[in-house]
This record gives C-alpha cells, structure tokens and sequence, in this order.
C-alpha cells in the first residue's frame, strides 16, 4: 500500500515537471525571433584587356658621373657656383690663381719670337749658299753648315711653338670647368687653398652628375628572365613607336608608376649567387625629381595583351590553402567557386579559372556566409580613379600563381 501511494506520487510530481519543461521549450519557440538574411556587398566579375607586369627593387643612377680635378696646379682665386645648383657643359667651376701660368705663357711666346728671328737669319743665310759657292767664296763645309743651321733653326721654332701652346693650355686650365651638363656637388676645397694638378694625383674639388636622363638598375629573377625572353623572341611584347619595350617607374613617396621609360640592356650572365640578371632601362627626367641613389619599384611587361577577369581581392577566401570566391545565384544564395588567382591588377585579382565572367561575387561579407545560405546583396561602390588604363599594375607577379 505505501509502495503504490509512492509509485503514484512520483508519476504525478514527474507528469507535473515534464508539462512546466514543456511549456517552458513552447515558451521559447515562440520568443525567438527568425534570423535575418546577412547582409553583404557584391560585385560584378570584370573584364578587360591588359598586360601583366612584374615589379622589381631599383636604384637609380646618373648617366654620366664625373670628378672634378684641376689639371695644373696652385691656389684656388675663385668658386664660382653655388653647392647643388645645375651648370652646364663649359660653365667655370674654380678659378686658380692664373698669374704664374700667364707669366710662364708670355716666356714661352716670347721664345717663339725669338725663334723666328734665329729662323729668318738662317734661311738668309741658306738662301745665299749657292751664288756663294758659284763664286767660290765659301767652303762646300760652310754651305753645308749654313743648310744645317737653317733646318735647326725651323726645328727650334716648332719647339718654342709647342712649349708656347702648352703653356696656354696650362693658363686655360686656371679656370676648371664643367666637363659635362648636370648637378653640381658641393666645393670640397674653398678658395685659398693649394690643389695639385698632377696627374694620378690631382685633387677633387667637386662632383658632378648629370640629370637627364637616368639609369635605373634592377634585379630581375631568372623565371621572369625567360618569362621575358620567350616573350621577346615570339615578338609578343608590346614596343612604343621606336620598336623599344617600355617600362615604368614609381618612386617611393609616389602612389602610381607616373614615370615612363624603356628598357636599355640585360646584363651579359646571370649571377649564380643571386639567381637574378641586372637590367637596365632609361627614363627621362626632365624635372629632376629622379636622384641619383635613389631606390624605386621598377615594373616590367611580362605577358602579351590578352583578356583577364578580375575580381576584388577582398572577394577571394582561403579554406585549406585552396582559394575561393562566393558568386550570387539568381535565389540570392551564395555558391561556393574554386578559383585559380592570379596576380594584383590595380586593387583587383586577376582570376585565371573557376569562373566564366559573368557572375557576381560576395566582396564584402565573405566570412559571415556560407554555400546555399539565403542573403541581402547590396551592390559595391566603384572605385574611380582618374587616369586608369588597362596596362595591369602587378604586385609581385609571383603571388597566388
């Protein structure tokens, strides 16, 4: 009897709990609420026509760079630019004190004059030889002798001549002068101090390098060096109106490759310790923002113009090292697409497969989506920027291939 008024007590107390749990799970059902659809940003896949580049580290560096050396020796009168400033081909960089020189000058062309005295005598000595010895007034000796003296006499005058046209050169190296057109150093020897103008061991007054145009030198590695080279020799790189390749150049406080030049010369091997070529290309530089020294990214066309999709590079995803993008279905469901990627156009990834063109892709919400879930796709705002072109700026060619 106890037994059974137990058994029916805890039936009772567990049907009682069981209907509260109940109610309590109905309770909740009813409060939550149903999920919203995510919302993401999407984008058409682009399409355009374009070369690839690749950019490598450069330096830049002067055409022409030259060491200013006096070429006769003394004290320095004059400096007569200021440190930095531009001169030209012939400008007078330094003055030596020119006295010494002049008078040296004036003493070699006074022996020059005094040379073509002793010449005159002598040849009016030689020219009366004969009608002298017709009358036998003379030796055949003295007649030679005269003939001889006559000789002597033009040989020393090309001496004098010579010791005359040194000594002018002399007295025109006093002024030191720009033996090129370009940017001049600073003054390393002031005025009043004593250069030596002796070869091997004249002095540097100064520097100077040229402004335009300039080198650019930059490591190419050996898979884009036959990458280029198959390209050269099927004539599928694109070459400006002299048949020359172009290149561009952006420096390092500058956001786009504004500078144009072309390549110049691959070095003759490659450096085995490296693995890379040295290539050199040429840009102008009329405003002389390029400095010599200067490091920049230099890029280079590395494929024919052909045409790419490319896709935001926020649209692409990784899952286990495979890369993927999600397209928009036309029930506004997201399907998951394996993309091969290629290299960074302007912001945008070149695709190379997994995807036809015409669909459009979740740019921004990627990671709160997945394949077949139902969202709220709103359109991505173009990015503008004035000046685009369809030549494609690759960052680093070798990423993602």
């Amino acid at each position: 009897m106890l037994v059974r008024d137990f058994l029916r007590q805890f039936s009772l107390i567990a049907a009682l709990a069981g209907g509260i749990l109940a109610f309590a799970g109905c309770t909740r059902g009813a409060a939550q609420p149903h999920q919203p659809a995510p919302s993401v940003t999407v984008a058409p896949v682009e399409r355009k026509e374009l070369v690839e580049w690749a950019e490598f580290t450069g330096r830049t560096e002067a055409l022409e760079s030259v060491e200013v050396r006096p070429r006769v020796s003394g004290y320095i009168q004059e400096v007569r630019f200021k440190a930095g400033e531009l001169v030209k081909k012939g400008d007078v960089l330094f003055v030596i004190d020119p006295r010494w020189h002049q008078a040296e000058f004036d003493r070699r062309a006074a022996e020059v004059e005094q040379a073509k005295v002793h010449l005159e005598n002598a040849q009016r000595e030689a020219a009366r030889t004969s009608n002298l010895l017709t009358n036998r007034a003379i030796s055949i000796e003295e007649a030679d002798a005269r003939q001889a003296r006559f000789q002597e006499a033009k040989a020393a005058l090309l001496a004098a001549e010579a010791a005359r046209d040194t000594a002018k050169l002399d007295l025109e190296y006093t002024s030191v002068r720009a033996p090129i057109s370009g940017r001049v150093s600073r003054a390393l020897l002031t005025e009043g101090n004593y250069v030596n103008g002796v070869a091997g061991g004249a002095t540097l007054l100064t520097t100077l390098v040229s402004v335009d145009p300039v080198y650019v030198y930059a490591d190419v590695d050996e898979n884009s060096l036959l990458k280029f080279n198959a390209l050269a020799q099927a004539k599928a790189i694109e070459t400006d109106a002299d048949g020359r390749i172009p290149v561009e150049l952006e420096l390092g406080d500058e956001q786009d490759f504004a500078h144009r030049g072309h390549i110049e010369s691959f070095d003759n091997h490659l450096d085995a310790n490296t693995g890379s070529i040295l290539l050199r290309a040429v840009f102008s530089n009329r405003d002389g923002r390029i400095v010599p020294g200067l490091f920049a990214r230099i890029r280079v066309p590395l494929s024919e113009r052909h045409p790419a999709m490319l896709v935001d590079e926020r649209a692409i995803g990784t899952d286990q090292g495979q890369k993927f993008v999600f397209t928009l279905s036309a029930s506004n469901t997201v399907e998951y697409r394996a993309v091969k990627p290629g290299p960074l156009v302007e912001g945008k990834r070149i695709i190379r497969s997994g995807l036809e063109g015409s669909e459009t892709v979740v740019v921004n919400g990627v990671q709160r989506v997945r394949p077949g879930m139902p969202v709220e796709a709103q359109p991505a705002l173009a990015a503008t920027s004035s000046g685009q072109t369809a030549a494609a700026k690759v960052r680093g060619f070798e990423n993602r291939e």
